[in-house]
């Protein structure tokens, strides 16, 4: 069998897929690829430079123009756009709603994709995102897909905005969750489903350790 461990983990916004997986990517010490930070550099770039995100040739001309690079320090993950750490930037809940519309365009997501197969057939990984099971890594050895409730999700965002002393609507958040959710599982390349061969995990009612723990289980039977 190939000792290359590839963790695949998709679920709409707010499931918990970037915590869970840079937990796995710790514990079992491989890589950990935030490909949604990558979507995000996308819509930062195209933000920044007043390119609008809802026309599809204005984005796909500027994106020769985009240049993402990952760098690993101290186990954590940072995302250059064009040579600026932007790890911090694309956070923001604007750029969020701008990669879910530019992931939608197939050459931003061609582009995207090989350089993420490129990273898998080289190392072992984690990679979490809306269609990594079904369309990045087909062939990874395990396959997960995590949901939970809309209203569950949307505390969880709304929490995090709070703790980092920002301003935040609930019910604005639940309904930009929704918007998301119907725009990637209705998106016309790659839409966000459950692979056939993927866990399924509601973690509505789980702590992160129990989910965490739960795929362990899971990669231990492969």
């Amino acid at each position: 069998m190939n000792d290359i461990l590839t963790i695949a983990i998709d679920g709409p916004a707010g499931a918990g897929k970037s915590t869970i997986a840079k937990r796995l990517a710790k514990d079992y010490e491989i890589v950990y690829v935030d490909t949604g930070a990558m979507y995000r550099s996308v819509a930062l770039y195209m933000m920044e430079h007043d390119i609008n995100l809802d026309v599809e040739s204005a984005v796909v001309e500027a994106l020769s123009q985009v240049h993402i690079r990952i760098v690993y320090k101290d186990d954590t993950q940072n995302i250059y756009l064009n040579e600026e750490d932007v790890t911090q930037k694309i956070r923001q809940q604007s750029v969020g709603e701008g990669a879910s519309k530019v992931s939608a365009y197939l050459p931003v997501r061609k582009k995207m994709v090989m350089m993420q197969q490129e990273m898998a057939k080289k190392t072992s990984l984690v990679m979490d995102g809306r269609d990594i099971g079904t369309h990045v890594l087909t062939d990874a050895r395990v396959k997960i897909f995590l949901s939970a409730d809309v209203m569950i999700r949307a505390k969880r965002r709304f929490n995090e905005l709070i703790e980092k002393g920002a301003s935040a609507d609930l019910q604005m958040i639940a309904n930009e969750i929704k918007e998301r959710d119907h725009r990637d599982m209705n998106r016309e390349h790659a839409p966000l489903v459950q692979a056939k061969d993927a866990h399924m995990l509601d973690t509505s009612n789980m702590s992160i350790d129990e989910v965490v723990d739960e795929i362990k289980k899971i990669i231990e039977m492969r």
